[in-house]
């Protein structure tokens, strides 16, 4: 769990444990991501707004296009939203003004190439 340290000392050790757990608290709590090896580093800092949802997806043409397709044909408006990607995949962060209703989050998880829809903060409505 911890990332490699050049030198051996317990301060380093204490240094990259302390860096982890920091890193994983971000990615559970606001859904950033820094420093991974297969993900972009994406970071919209603390969710402000009603709720936040992340599309983990394949880095190919119109999947973006049709995520948000896919909230247009809600009540909901994209407050902030956030894509990085790297290699082959992509990390897509959205802010929402208001409740997605679960219709709307299966609609995301049927689009070819999205891997995962996680849900970070759910909006209260």
């Amino acid at each position: 769990m911890t990332p490699h340290a050049g030198a051996g000392t317990a301060e380093a050790e204490d240094n990259c444990t302390s860096m982890a757990v920091d890193e994983i608290r971000d990615y559970l709590e606001n859904g950033n991501i820094r420093n991974s090896v297969n993900y972009p580093s994406c970071n919209m800092g603390a969710c402000s707004s009603a709720g936040r949802f992340a599309c983990l997806h394949s880095n190919t043409p119109n999947v973006i296009g049709q995520i948000t397709s896919a909230l247009g044909g809600s009540s909901v408006n994209i407050q902030r939203m956030a894509n990085e990607a790297k290699g082959e995949n992509s990390y897509t962060m959205i802010d929402v003004d208001g409740p997605v209703e679960e219709a709307t989050y299966e609609k995301l998880r049927a689009i070819p190439g999205v891997y995962r829809v996680r849900i970070i903060r759910r909006a209260e409505g």
